[in-house]
């Protein structure tokens, strides 16, 4: 079923589609060399709350990433602190390029690690920089002992060609998963002019868009797109 399939969409919601994927054996590929522009990737240790929300943000809105901003702070701060969360951050020329997000909290249960979250700054993109986090990513995974699988996830709000990637990465499918969640450009989470190539929910209820806000007619059209994203961990919780 397609996007387009899904039948009526209820106000204030969007249609999207979850792609659940799963690495259960190491890439049988060596690591790729880091592109010449490429510093890192460093460890944030002890990750500010502020500095991660600026990667988050920053990255995050073109594909309405919206989970980590409407989450309770404290939580989120708390979670930064674990020793089990790590955020890598490459940089460019000083400056933050892009980061990813690895959750190894299930590890010592059952053999899991997580990539929550891969992106790259707007400015960043089309540089090679992208596929190179990502394998670098996993190679650091698989190095670690008692690694039995690597998660990842992947939605119809994402890049096109994040799919394919993680494909030819060494990922397959585990399941997709069709479902309405809110507009979070709706909710305040994101502002109006988030996530421009996906058009406006219906408004919820009878309410009336605000005054700044594109409506599904006048969105601004759709630009090439900035990051990869997964949205969550592990299925069969989702993200967005």
């Amino acid at each position: 079923m397609e996007i387009g399939e899904m039948g009526g969409v209820p106000p204030g919601k969007l249609p999207v589609v979850i792609t659940f994927m799963e690495m259960a054996k190491p890439p049988e590929t060596p690591p790729r060399p880091a592109p010449d522009i490429a510093q890192g990737p460093v460890l944030a240790r002890n990750c500010t709350l502020a500095y991660y929300r600026f990667l988050y943000d920053t990255i995050g809105e073109r594909w309405l990433w919206s989970l980590r901003r409407s989450m309770d702070q404290d939580e989120l701060s708390r979670m930064l602190a674990d020793p089990q969360v790590e955020v890598h951050v490459i940089h460019v020329d000083g400056m933050p390029a892009g980061f990813v997000e690895l959750d190894w909290r299930l590890l010592p249960a059952d053999g899991t690690v997580a990539i929550d979250y891969l992106g790259l700054m707007p400015w960043a993109i089309g540089r090679g920089l992208g596929s190179w986090l990502l394998d670098w990513a996993v190679h650091q995974v698989w190095q670690r002992p008692r690694v039995r699988r690597l998660t990842i996830n992947t939605c119809s709000f994402d890049h096109p060609a994040a799919l394919p990637l993680y494909l030819r990465t060494g990922f397959r499918r585990l399941r997709q998963e069709r479902k309405f969640v809110d507009d979070p450009r709706w909710t305040g989470a994101l502002p109006p002019t988030a996530g421009p190539h996906i058009p406006l929910a219906q408004p919820p209820s009878a309410s009336a868009p605000p005054a700044d806000t594109p409506t599904p007619s006048t969105a601004t059209p759709a630009r090439p797109p900035i990051a990869f994203r997964p949205l969550a961990p592990r299925p069969p919780v989702s993200r967005s």
